[in-house]
């Protein structure tokens, strides 16, 4: 499950890449193309935000868009929040089932025929059922799916927004790629899934760190190959993702697990798969033993013989 959900971040990311190569046309000039419906639903509004906040306060555009992606972030914040509380509820409940959950696989893999095969795999669906655990782990992509059309419109705002074209922030160039804020972005992702793992059991940090890996290199790409103003973006969320992990899994993930363990013990999880898993028939054993009677044998009979040549 852990590889569909490094699957599914890669494939998302991988078509926010996608989207931002193929949404805005370009003319010959260079300047874009104002008809296309992302242009004036995403791009336009954003811009003229963005105007209005450099305008009204006199504010730098590298200020404006840290100010806009802390009003992105803290909307969304509660969303991601109870999404990761509902991911590590999930998470206890699968330990708590894992014993059947290895049971059935071994049943499956251990199946000769396909109709036993189908019999393991539906066990198996039915200890998560009768349980209430999902088998995607609580997972949940919508906080990202809502930050797509934000990063997209920032994208292209970055790109052809005149204001942003001329504007540095703390002396980087808004409109070219930043090798400095790409260090930090990198930095910031590393630290957020450093964080991810305290308190994890072993088995689960195994399969967590290629998570932990996968998804700032993504990130770290996109930040790269992206004007300086869109990676200011997620070097600000960043720094969000670091504050929202801590609270989920150092200060809620203690209390969260004492009382699914609470639970558990008032309501232990449903014993589905009850069949007893097929051993192998120890033909080996058999085989072995047969020589180590015969040895037996003869070196009765050669006693005995000596005997009666002695007498």
């Amino acid at each position: 499950m852990t590889k569909f959900k490094n699957w599914l971040l890669g494939s998302g990311l991988l078509g926010v890449l996608l989207l931002l190569s193929g949404c805005v046309k370009s003319n010959s000039d260079g300047t874009p193309d104002t008809s296309g419906l992302v242009y004036r639903m995403l791009v336009v509004p954003l811009e003229n935000f963005l105007n209005w906040m450099v305008q009204n306060f006199n504010w730098s555009y590298g200020l404006a868009i840290i100010v806009l992606t802390i009003i992105v972030r803290l909307i969304i914040l509660p969303l991601g929040i109870n999404q990761s509380k509902k991911s590590l509820v999930q998470s206890e409940k699968m330990q708590s089932i894992k014993p059947q959950v290895d049971a059935a696989q071994a049943k499956v893999k251990q199946a000769t025929t396909q109709e036993e095969q189908m019999e393991a795999q539906r066990e198996m669906q039915a200890v998560y059922k009768e349980n209430n655990v999902s088998m995607m782990g609580g997972m949940g992509c919508l906080p990202l799916l809502i930050q797509m059309p934000i990063f997209s419109a920032l994208y292209y705002t970055a790109r052809f927004s005149q204001g942003i074209q001329h504007s540095t922030f703390l002396g980087i160039d808004l409109a070219k790629p930043s090798i400095a804020l790409v260090v930090v972005v990198g930095i910031a992702y590393l630290l957020q899934g450093y964080i991810s793992l305290i308190g994890v059991p072993e088995e689960q940090k195994k399969t967590m760190r290629s998570m932990m890996i996968a998804s700032p290199l993504m990130i770290v790409f996109m930040s790269f190959t992206s004007p300086a103003g869109v990676a200011l973006y997620w070097v600000v969320g960043g720094i969000f993702s670091c504050i929202q992990t801590f609270i989920t899994n150092v200060l809620m993930r203690p209390r969260i697990k004492a009382k699914i363990q609470e639970d558990l013990k008032k309501n232990p999880p449903k014993q589905v798969v009850t069949k007893p898993i097929k051993k192998a028939e120890p033909v080996q054993q058999k085989q072995v033993s047969q020589p180590k009677n015969k040895n037996k044998n003869k070196n009765a009979n050669g006693r005995n013989s000596g005997k009666q040549q002695r007498k």
